[in-house]
């Protein structure tokens, strides 16, 4: 077996240079304040961990007790609200989208509904604006997860600040990541306080917690190159799929038991160096993605899904295949090789097992639909023109017959 083939990772993580290893004078809470424009962020072990955080925040302020979330999401969503002691929602999407159909999320809004978390999926923006009018008639806070839109803009605003709070992460693969990380802002200044106060209420150190993570960071750096990923990605990943286990092979087997610490000194420190390359990263994968996009487009009976917004973040191209079929056909052939093609979230929300008896049942056709059809491209400055061409020519295959 060759250890040394050549693996593309499914996203369009900022590799760590040896450099950031060596703290300096920055504090990373403030280089994260410039970077999306607040005045303070504060930073938590995972995504997961700062959307508790803030759903306890707002619990704390009202008595409602529901929070609706989009048919397609992550499932740590509803994890992260079940933790809290709260009831999570589903909506549908709207046809061929991941956000909410605005008249079913009308339809879903009561007395009892404490917040909307809207979702910008792969970077692509939510409209966020045809919610707020909504939200605010209904007195309900809206949530912006932003985990995998770090840097996304409107003109020149961040995601996560037309909301009431914004959640990003900073985990395995993200534009920034310290291993794994999240972070909250909110533009209100009394309501950001006491998220502060709650975090230091909830949140404790954990050094060997700290000390785990810190050590993954360090193998993070090693591992995370084309030359190596195949040890800590690839062998699993091609394992999974030939168990034709693709929640696992996606990492959607998620644990209502989750690690809840401090962000030690280090793993700031390194995270304060690296962002100084994010903006120029981001740039020149956008461009690409750009560039990419236009190509997949003239490929008939495919489609793209964006925002149209000029600042969207490209961690990777979410596709819309004619049907689960024709999808499946081309995942068959080009998940195994090596060449950062996946599936993102392999249900619609409501539809993981372990996650069901929180739910009511609900049709959601939509959700079921894009859950069904899409499949992702890595948007990785690993993956060469060479292997683009070659995905599509398999896809041209494919939908060409279509």
């Amino acid at each position: 077996m060759n250890f040394f083939h050549y693996e593309i990772p499914p996203t369009a993580g900022l590799p760590l240079h040896i450099s950031d290893f060596f703290p300096k004078l920055n504090s990373f809470e403030e280089k994260l304040s410039q970077f999306i424009g607040v005045s303070a962020v504060q930073i938590e072990c995972s995504a997961t961990v700062a959307l508790v955080v803030a759903l306890s925040s707002i619990k704390k302020l009202s008595h409602k007790k529901k929070v609706i979330i989009s048919a397609y999401t992550c499932p740590w969503v509803p994890i992260a609200i079940i933790h809290c002691g709260l009831i999570p929602v589903v909506c549908d999407s709207k046809k061929e989208h991941f956000d909410f159909d605005l008249k079913k999320l009308r339809a879903s809004l009561d007395q009892d509904v404490l917040a909307i978390i809207s979702t910008h999926l792969a970077g692509k923006i939510a409209d966020i604006k045809k919610i707020l009018p909504l939200a605010k008639k209904n007195n309900i806070y809206v949530i912006e997860d932003a985990a995998q839109a770090l840097g996304a803009r409107i003109k020149k605003q961040s995601v996560g600040l037309l909301g009431d709070i914004g959640v990003f992460s900073l985990g395995i693969g993200k534009g920034l990541s310290i291993f794994a990380g999240g972070l909250i802002v909110a533009k209100n200044k009394k309501l950001f306080s006491h998220i502060q106060k709650t975090s230091t209420a909830m949140v404790q150190n954990n050094y060997f917690a700290e000390l785990k993570r810190t050590v993954e960071l360090i193998f993070y750096y090693i591992f995370y190159r084309p030359s190596l990923l195949r040890i800590v990605f690839g062998i699993k990943l091609r394992h999974h799929l030939k168990k034709h286990d693709f929640i696992k092979a996606v990492g959607d087997d998620c644990s209502f038991k989750f690690p809840i610490h401090r962000v030690g000194y280090y793993r700031k420190k390194i995270g304060a160096n690296a962002i100084n390359r994010l903006n120029t990263f981001l740039s020149i994968n956008r461009k690409k993605a750009i560039s990419r996009m236009k190509a997949l487009e003239k490929i008939k009976n495919l489609k793209v899904v964006t925002s149209k917004q000029a600042h969207e973040t490209w961690p990777f191209i979410v596709l819309l295949m004619p049907s689960e079929k024709i999808r499946d056909q081309i995942i068959h052939d080009l998940w195994p090789k090596s060449l950062g093609v996946g599936r993102l979230f392999i249900e619609s929300i409501s539809n993981y097992n372990y996650l069901k008896p929180y739910f009511e049942k609900k049709d959601l056709p939509a959700g079921k639909d894009f859950a069904a059809r899409t499949m992702i491209i890595s948007n990785s400055p690993w993956l060469t023109d060479k292997h683009f061409n070659e995905i599509h020519r398999v896809l041209n295959l494919h939908l060409v017959k279509t």
